[in-house]
């Protein structure tokens, strides 16, 4: 069996496959560290799996997801000392991510020292972007030093891949692909590789999100540093910002019900940045032949799928309001020259299958 493990700061998502890549068993914490929440990352990984019913005796190896892999790691790998280090040494560029998914890595490794580890970037999926789409017009000192536009959400996308292959047995040539959460980005996949994403050096820039302002003219950080100096400026960008910044909700759920101006707002400035970056991405594929909304809000949200897709009818792109409605796989018109899908996440199952490629290739 293979243990699946997606560790936030305060939250544990462990998933179960077998050989198969069945998912056998699932469970989740909340607030760890927190009141009514369990003490620490190990205690909730030592709940999850007396949950489930697992040992860790029984397990064949364990795969993580990590956020950001940075320049080095590109492609999912067994995790060693060094690949440690490397994932320690992108944690400033996601530290909403990479330090909870060192937290989770560490804990399994003090409950089962000798049980093999290994780690999926969501960085890798777009090595495949050319050099002109993550390349910063910055001096070459600096962007010899790692500044670069990176992309994130990949996992998310392999994903989406292989899932609209399954389900429709197809695979448009132009797919843009819609990941929309508390966490939110697009991406221009051309000929199944990415070739442009929303999110750069950092999960911070594209899309409005939760608590995320997406993109910013940099002058905008600079003020916030000499305002409130770097740490103060990391805690607005990271956690201040975004849908809550705006309209006092980082939950779209919590805006519609709030119906004030500012929540109005605010979801209208989520749909019109997802629509202005969809430009953007298509430009870069020179055009679309599908579009995919996956995600919390993504797979459950009718009305901001509809927000967004009405104002791409410029793209061709037409929507049945109906199948929309009732959250349907497809969600084109009859004869629409774009189609539209709507494609549930499997990221755990991604990363079970990344992780087991590593394994057959190592050998008994």
């Amino acid at each position: 069996m293979l243990l699946v493990v997606n560790a936030g700061s305060s939250s544990l998502k462990l998933a179960v496959f077998d050989r198969e890549l069945r998912q056998l068993a699932q469970a989740r914490a909340e607030q760890i560290g927190a009141a009514g929440g369990a003490a620490d990352h190990l205690a909730a990984l030592r709940a999850g799996l007396k949950e489930m019913g697992i040992t860790t005796a029984g397990l064949r190896a364990a795969a993580h997801r990590v956020v950001h892999g940075g320049a080095a790691l590109t492609t999912a790998c067994r995790i060693t000392p060094s690949v440690q280090a490397e994932i320690e040494s992108c944690a400033a560029l996601a530290p909403l991510h990479n330090p909870a998914n060192l937290t989770g890595i560490r804990a399994l490794a003090a409950l089962a020292p000798d049980l093999a580890q290994y780690a999926s970037f969501d960085t890798a999926f777009h090595a495949s972007n050319p050099e002109i789409a993550t390349t910063y017009a910055l001096p070459l000192a600096a962007r010899e030093s790692g500044l670069r536009r990176y992309g994130f959400h990949g996992l998310s996308y392999a994903a989406i891949l292989r899932k609209l292959r399954q389900e429709t047995g197809t695979l448009p040539a132009r797919l843009l692909v819609f990941h929309l959460g508390n966490g939110a980005s697009a991406c221009a996949i051309l000929d199944g590789r990415s070739v442009a994403t929303t999110m750069g050096y950092s999960p911070l820039d594209g899309l409005t999100m939760g608590t995320r302002p997406g993109s910013l003219d940099p002058a905008v950080v600079m003020e916030l540093c000499r305002r409130h100096g770097i740490d103060g400026a990391g805690q607005i960008l990271n956690r201040e910002s975004g849908l809550l910044g705006l309209g006092g909700a980082s939950d779209l759920r919590a805006l519609y019900a709030a119906n004030t101006d500012a929540a109005r707002f605010a979801l209208d400035h989520f749909a019109y940045w997802a629509r202005r970056h969809a430009g953007s991405l298509m430009a870069a594929m020179g055009g679309v032949d599908g579009v995919v909304f996956t995600g919390g809000i993504g797979e459950n949200d009718a009305a901001m799928r509809a927000a967004i897709l009405t104002g791409l009818a410029w793209a061709g792109v037409a929507f049945d309001e109906a199948a929309n409605l009732r959250h349907d796989l497809c969600l084109h018109k009859s004869g629409s020259p774009v189609g539209i899908w709507r494609v549930s996440a499997d990221e755990e199952r991604q990363i079970a299958i990344e992780a087991m490629q590593i394994i057959a290739s190592e050998g008994p």
